[in-house]
């Protein structure tokens, strides 16, 4: 990934997927641990993001193992410390849409409007992240998360409406379901894929996108720029 051209480096011990098996806060914080470890021998002055939804675990990786973000794919939901842990740590914070966890998620598709619902939800939290002093605040979509297939491509149709909120975008989409689901493959044939929905989601004006494929992405952010001279590179 460094080789490749990464700007910054999500490492997370939870798996989020549907349906993932639980882990104690023990068993996440010593994954995270080892990882953020090594990422601070190879590459000390590094971006990191921990990918974790317990305030606590947070607070830990940030003051103990020097991460620079925190990226809570629960927008808060499943720990009620994390908007507090985050103020009083003074970092900034990846606001991601989910309902429900991991094993609940699928079932919790009932929208009137996923655009409208998704983006009410989101700027209600973060309301109150600005009234804790929270300023750093990055919102994520959530694209897989607790949404349909045809939910998430209306959110991508729909992401340069995001934008309104005012707060850098997120989008994470490598290799998920909502690709290969779509065309009847798997996450391993998915790169095309990415590549074509990394480009709709640069030209809508995202400012991060959250990758496996590294090179595809770097090279899809740097035609984007020429095109359109909207991105540096």
């Amino acid at each position: 990934m460094l080789d490749e051209g990464a700007d910054m480096i999500d490492i997370g011990g939870y798996s989020s997927r549907p349906g993932a098996d639980d882990i104690s806060p023990e068993e996440e914080l010593e994954r995270l641990r080892t990882g953020l470890k090594i990422i601070a021998e190879e590459a000390p002055d590094m971006i990191v993001s921990v990918d974790t939804f317990r305030a606590d675990v947070a607070r830990r990786c940030v003051e103990e193992c020097g991460a620079h973000i925190i990226n809570d794919n629960s927008g808060g939901d499943l720990d009620s410390d994390m908007f507090t842990t985050v103020a009083s740590l003074h970092v900034p914070y990846i606001l991601m849409h989910m309902r429900g966890t991991p094993a609940t998620m699928t079932r919790l598709t009932d929208y009137e409007c996923v655009t409208a619902d998704v983006i009410k939800d989101l700027q209600a939290k973060a309301c109150k992240l600005r009234l804790l002093g929270v300023n750093d605040i990055i919102i994520d979509p959530g694209f897989g998360f607790s949404k349909t297939v045809e939910q998430n491509y209306e959110l991508m149709r729909n992401l340069n409406e995001f934008i309104n909120m005012n707060f850098p975008i997120l989008v994470g989409i490598s290799r998920k379901s909502m690709i290969y689901r779509l065309l009847g493959t798997s996450a391993e044939e998915a790169l095309n894929g990415t590549t074509v929905l990394n480009t709709m989601a640069a030209l809508q004006g995202s400012h991060i996108l959250r990758v496996h494929d590294v090179k595809a992405a770097v090279e899809t952010v740097k035609i984007v720029a020429a095109t359109t001279g909207a991105y540096s590179y």
